[in-house]
């Protein structure tokens, strides 16, 4: 009887203010991933939650193209699947869902082979899928992830900061994608906005890594991204207000949006209520949840 392999993968949030394409961080939303592999050409895929009725199920379903990498990676020879995708991270909001279902593919169909690739190889691999490490590092690896590509390979920092930190994420009501929010970006910037992002992301990992913070509020700032993506987001500034008057440290774009994170220690609920409000204020509606740092990252569950 062929094997089934069950799987669980954070969503993520990237950037982080001004860490744009390299800080990511491991959130408590989860997607869920069932696979079993067969030796026919027969693929049935099942899609429960965020993106019934969207997603593909079939041979363009991104979870089976990733299923698929594995195999030709390893050699294996099986054609089919059955897939349950059990989907829990908003779809195009900011919260790392690809990130998630390419890692959630390319980790079960390893499992389901005997498990021949290491973490750093599937890694790599889910880089080139993504096309950068940022949300794909912290599905895999857990915790905040600091990570790069030199000479053609995929490098990443993982760590935990010393006291809990909470995230509040307002999610709107409407979807922008990865491209649409890249899009608006400009080719090239000015050296004092290089300057001032350089020196706003060694504040940002020195107050990540040390618990120290209250330095948040001066390290979430940018100037590579998020100015540009502000037209995408409506009231974008004032949801940032709102979080901040409740006492959140700072607040950034999601990845590349359109969900707002503030981050606390304290007042997650008022915070969060404000955020929502705010966005009301601005004719769009949205809910927020409360998240902490995963910090097991993508790992098997029973079956």
């Amino acid at each position: 009887m062929p094997k089934t392999v069950k799987v669980c993968v954070p969503g993520t949030t990237a950037n982080c203010g001004p860490g744009f394409d390299a800080v990511g961080i491991a959130c408590t939303i989860y997607n869920e991933l069932e696979l079993t592999l067969n030796r026919s050409d027969k693929l049935n895929i099942e899609i429960l939650g965020e993106g019934r009725g969207i997603i593909p199920s079939d041979e363009q379903n991104i979870v089976w193209q990733a299923v698929q990498a594995v195999l030709a990676r390893t050699g294996k020879s099986y054609r089919g699947a059955h897939i349950k995708m059990t989907n829990n991270v908003p779809l195009a909001r900011g919260l790392g869902s690809s990130a998630a279902a390419i890692v959630a593919g390319l980790v079960a169909a390893n499992a389901a082979v005997g498990g021949p690739l290491s973490k750093q190889q599937l890694f790599e691999l889910a880089t080139e899928f993504e096309g950068h490490p940022d949300n794909v590092a912290p599905a895999i690896f857990g915790g905040i992830t600091l990570s790069a590509v030199y000479q053609e390979k995929a490098h990443c920092l993982r760590f935990l900061p010393p006291g809990v930190l909470e995230m509040v994420v307002a999610i709107p009501a409407f979807n922008l994608s990865t491209k649409a929010a890249r899009q608006v970006l400009p080719e090239t910037v000015a050296y004092q906005d290089a300057v001032f992002n350089i020196s706003r992301t060694a504040l940002l990992i020195g107050a990540l890594s040390q618990g120290a913070f209250g330095h948040l509020q001066c390290a979430l700032e940018d100037r590579l991204h998020q100015p540009y993506r502000e037209a995408l987001i409506p009231g974008m500034r004032d949801v940032f207000q709102a979080a901040n008057k409740q006492g959140a440290y700072g607040s950034a774009i999601s990845g590349a949006g359109p969900c707002l994170i503030a981050f606390t220690q304290q007042n997650a609920a008022p915070i969060g209520e404000a955020m929502v409000a705010a966005f009301k204020a601005n004719n769009i509606d949205a809910t927020y949840v409360i998240l902490h740092i995963d910090q097991a990252g993508a790992r098997l569950i029973d079956a």
